[in-house]
């Protein structure tokens, strides 16, 4: 039943409603929004009680998430849960007031078994129809916005309200006003929750920034500072190598300024005998020991080792390059190969060193045509296909390094000046060296043997070996020599041999038998030698004792 005041009454809940809206939306925080809407019900819609129960978006329940009117009912019932499944009973009773839906007193009860949270009141029965009973319920379900209304979103909360003012049930317009105060502040509260979710998703950006800077800062520092050197360089494409990017650690290691640096790539400076070794360290965790370029056109020993610094959405992207240097080891290492392959007295490659040598340059030809011959017989055809390979046959294949592509040795026939060229082995022994020991000591002994490697190094040609075998023993080879040539250059050597050596004050002399044998395939190292060796002593034994003094 209406008043005379209603018209009044209207227009001043309507300037309310419109100021708490305002408020509602103009909220700092999600929780200030929420208690707006309740004390909104209150001073906007003529209640005493109001309370907002919140769908927790993670659980899907419903929580107390704002109460106003009652301290004492709001400190029973704030923050209390009541499930999904209870609400949805609660919603689905009662009597339905558009979006609104009203539980009398009289069937209300029934659910004092669910888990909704409510405050307990009683009181006498109504006197009239339309009289408030203390055990009442009145819900209005808020929604996310929709397209075409209020109810066409998901429930986002309930608001639940309890004793008007007036002491009566809503009318039509109080109805009204209470739904579409649910629609805006459904608005309101998603507004607020979109809000509060930038901000987090700001802070958290923020925050990772802040790591990402800090990252960043923390590389850049790690990368400029580090001991050894370091280099960013592109990967890929047609500027694969370049560098980008360089330390100062790597720059003094190179004599370059960083500037200078971006001009090349590591196959810029890389030494030309490592192009390959560097190439194939190009890949994700690829390391190697190799000769980068400085400034003054030297090389320094650096080990390399490749990261891939990769962008998440375009794959890898960059090398990252670790050079540190091996200089210092470089050398000690190549000090140790080189006293193990050579004489320390001389500093001529030593027994070990001239057999590899000489090994390298024989195959066993004579063996291995036997075993191709015998594999022919037994299968029945050629034991190379037709590019020169071997068959494996059941697992036995024969094994002679670089056979398909070795240039065989040949000696020249002995005697016989027919042009032909061979692999000379010249077997040098001393005369007269051991009577200088005997008189002289030891000491003028290690400088007549370092003159005469001296001697025979400088009478031989680029790229022959002179080897000091042991004792007063060395051996030459050389390639490419006929009989003639070999003859001659064992008298040349032999004259130079001969002549007076500074020693301990005193000039002595010695003098020098030669054998000359010749390597070819099928003979081993050690039969090359024998050769030589035993052909010397023909030579000295053919020789009167005192010319063999006397050189």
């Amino acid at each position: 039943m209406e008043t005379e005041s209603e018209p009044y009454v209207r227009l001043a809940s309507l300037r309310q409603l419109h100021q708490v809206m305002a408020d509602m939306n103009t909220a700092r925080s999600l929780a200030d929004t929420l208690q707006t809407v309740a004390d909104g019900v209150i001073t906007a819609l003529g209640y005493e009680m109001a309370c907002v129960n919140l769908v927790r978006p993670s659980e899907g329940d419903l929580v107390v998430a704002a109460f106003s009117g009652n301290s004492a009912a709001e400190a029973l019932i704030t923050g209390r849960v009541g499930s999904r499944e209870s609400w949805d009973r609660r919603l689905n009773m009662g009597e339905k007031w558009g979006d609104l839906v009203f539980i009398p007193h009289t069937e209300g009860w029934v659910l004092d078994d669910d888990d909704v949270p409510q405050w307990y009141t009683d009181g006498p029965a109504p006197r009239f129809e339309d009289e408030w009973h203390p055990s009442d319920r009145l819900f209005a379900p808020m929604y996310t916005p929709g397209i075409s209304g209020s109810s066409c979103g998901e429930l986002l909360g309930v608001i639940s309200v309890d004793r008007p003012r007036n002491g009566r049930h809503p009318g039509a317009w109080g109805r009204e006003a209470l739904q579409m105060y649910a629609f805006q502040a459904a608005i309101a509260i998603s507004n607020a929750r979109l809000r509060a979710n930038m901000q987090r998703a700001l802070v958290r950006l923020e925050r990772e920034q802040q790591a990402l800077r800090a990252s960043e800062e923390s590389f850049r520092q790690a990368f400029e500072y580090a001991p050894s050197g370091m280099a960013i360089a592109e990967m890929g494409g047609d500027q694969h190598g370049r560098i980008l990017r360089s330390n100062d650690a790597l720059c003094r290691l190179l004599g370059r300024p960083a500037s200078a640096m971006r001009r090349y790539s590591f196959s810029d400076l890389v030494h030309p005998e490592d192009i390959g070794t560097l190439l194939r360290t190009s890949a994700e965790g690829g390391r190697a020991e190799l000769r980068l370029g400085r400034r003054d056109g030297t090389y320094v020993w650096v080990s390399l080792r490749n990261s891939v610094v990769a962008d998440a959405a375009d794959g890898p992207r960059f090398l990252l390059t670790h050079v540190e240097d091996i200089e210092e080891r470089k050398r000690r290492e190549l000090q140790l190969a080189h006293r193990a392959s050579h004489d320390s007295l001389t500093g001529l490659p030593n027994s070990a060193e001239l057999r590899s040598r000489l090994s390298s340059r024989l195959c066993r030809r004579a063996e291995a045509d036997g075993v191709l011959e015998s594999l022919d017989a037994a299968y029945g055809h050629p034991a190379y296909d037709a590019n020169g390979h071997g068959f494996d046959f059941a697992g036995v294949t024969p094994s002679y390094e670089g056979y398909d592509h070795h240039v065989h040795t040949i000696a020249p026939e002995d005697g016989r000046d027919d042009g032909a060229k061979g692999l000379a082995v010249l077997f040098c022994d001393l005369d007269g060296f051991k009577s200088i020991n005997d008189r002289f000591g030891h000491n003028a002994g290690d400088a007549v043997l370092i003159e005469v490697a001296r001697r025979l190094t400088r009478g031989v040609r680029d790229g022959d070996t002179v080897a000091r075998l042991g004792g007063d023993e060395f051996v030459i080879l050389a390639d490419g020599l006929g009989n003639a040539d070999a003859q001659d250059l064992a008298v040349r050597l032999r004259n130079e041999i001969i002549q007076p050596i500074r020693a301990e004050g005193r000039a002595v002399r010695v003098g020098a038998s030669f054998g000359i044998g010749w390597a070819h395939c099928g003979m081993t190292a050690d039969e090359v030698l024998k050769s030589a060796d035993e052909r010397m002593y023909v030579e000295k034994r053919s020789r009167p004792k005192a010319h063999r003094r006397a050189g």
